[in-house]
């Protein structure tokens, strides 16, 4: 057999022992698959957390972990046992060495994040900010962002299962922490979903709708059933995508007997009238690729819908290589059947920099995945660009990797540029993290960063 730099290798799925927990040692198989146990036991805080653990989980930790909740979290922490089983999963907090493989396991790092995880030179890109994808600027109504010409987001609401430290949306989704604000609906929820529906009705041109949030698992079933049948009812509507990390992080939510059943009602209807419904989840490393994962994804599968994919996030720590990218393609496919779709640049969110990888590293990552899986499921790396979207990290039009700035162009106007000549023809950046430059760039954004905060000193003066 020739050697290649990846060999593939079928490992099977475990679900690793809640009962190592001293906090779940007496936690049934039938509590820990009923979701509103895992619901009512999820972890909110470092209390909660050190009565999970135990002593096993040691104060350093929770000093560090403390301090970020109050200076850099962008997001409040709520994490599922499920998701928290994932975490360090061959070793107990009873066990010598915990705090360290907890500390280094890649779903903590993005669902836990410490202070000490992030960058103390540049925590944030100097271009950061709260909606960097600049989708509020697009809604078409409240929530309702249309930035590509027949796709829409439907953000149906403000709340998840589960959060992660790198939420794009962190603008708007969960609670308030202690740096960051949030924003907030100013409709009704009835009213809101009632505007989309009617936008969608009076716009034909639409004929793909993700619904989304937050996490559609969050909405009660019989509402997000009702916005799914109505989205049916509208001819264009051709695709409709429920958005849900849940399915990895809440598995138990998918496998419950309403959701099921509403599952198979809404799949029928959508074939009957020759549309497809399909779930996209988010999972970053292949430890979370769980039994019910799988179990849950093929109860979903099993309903009719057309398909599960995945859309991962690349991450400094969790997935930035490619042996960790293959290992979680193939957990994927080959044991849960979730179908590998994409993995997105970490978006350019405030204190995101420890997470964010520059655009010649995604590049390489794409390389160094091609050959291995079916093509149908090699998954593209992409950077979703501010004003563009969607763009295969091969499509950029330059890139000066000094100065760490890529720049890009589309074939298509958003919904802020429909009188704009120009917005077919010009080219829009995006930024590698500094850190990761040559020293010649690195000096030229610390001399940016020096005049732009001598300037009001200056005009103070």
């Amino acid at each position: 057999m020739v050697s290649q730099p990846y060999a593939y290798r079928r490992s099977g799925l475990a679900e690793p022992d809640w009962r190592r927990f001293p906090g779940w040692s007496q936690v049934t198989t039938a509590e820990w698959e009923s979701v509103q146990w895992q619901r009512a036991h999820c972890v909110k805080n470092l209390r909660q957390l050190r009565e999970v653990a135990g002593p096993g989980l040691e104060d350093s930790f929770l000093d560090d972990l403390e301090r970020d909740q109050r200076e850099r979290a962008t997001m409040s922490m709520l994490v599922p046992p499920q998701m928290l089983n994932t975490m360090a999963p061959a070793v107990g907090p009873g066990e010598p060495g915990f705090t360290a493989a907890f500390f280094a396991d890649p779903v903590r790092r993005y669902m836990i994040p410490v202070f000490s995880d992030r960058r103390t030179d540049w925590p944030s890109h100097p271009y950061a900010s709260r909606d960097s994808l600049h989708e509020a600027e697009m809604w078409a109504v409240e929530g309702l962002t249309h930035r590509y010409p027949t796709k829409v987001l439907a953000e149906v609401l403000p709340t998840c299962p589960q959060y992660c430290g790198h939420c794009t949306r962190m603008d708007l989704v969960g609670n308030p922490t202690a740096s960051t604000g949030k924003h907030k609906f100013g409709l009704p929820p009835a009213d809101r979903l009632t505007a989309m529906l009617d936008y969608l009705r009076a716009t034909p041109g639409v004929r793909d709708v993700v619904v989304s949030g937050g996490d559609v698992a969050n909405l009660p079933w019989p509402r997000l059933e009702s916005f799914v049948s109505a989205l049916l009812d509208i001819d264009n509507i051709r695709d409709i995508r429920l958005a849900s990390k849940a399915l990895m992080g809440l598995p138990q939510h998918w496998l419950s007997d309403q959701v099921r059943a509403g599952m198979e009602r809404l799949a029928a209807k959508a074939r009957e009238r020759g549309a497809s419904i399909a779930i996209h989840t988010h999972v970053n490393a292949a430890q979370s690729v769980t039994p019910l994962v799988a179990r849950a994804t093929q109860a979903m599968l099993d309903t009719g819908i057309r398909d599960v994919r995945n859309q991962g996030v690349l991450l400094h720590g969790v997935n930035d290589s490619a042996d960790a990218l293959l290992d979680l393609c193939f957990a994927l496919l080959d044991e849960a059947h979730i179908m590998p779709y994409y993995f997105y640049m970490c978006d350019m969110i405030p204190g995101s920099e420890h997470w964010r990888l520059s655009l010649a590293q995604a590049q390489d990552l794409q390389h160094q995945i091609m050959g291995y899986l079916p093509g149908f499921a090699t998954p593209r790396v992409v950077c979703d660009v501010p004003y563009v979207g969607k763009r295969w990290v091969h499509q950029v039009s330059r890139y000066d990797t000094e100065l760490g700035i890529s720049y890009w162009t589309k074939n298509y106007r958003t919904a802020v540029e429909a009188a704009d000549p120009l917005a077919l023809n010009r080219e829009y950046p995006y930024y590698d993290p500094i850190h990761l430059l040559p020293e010649r760039g690195q000096q030229w954004w610390r001399d940016r960063a020096r005049d732009a905060a001598a300037e009001p000193a200056a005009a103070a003066r």
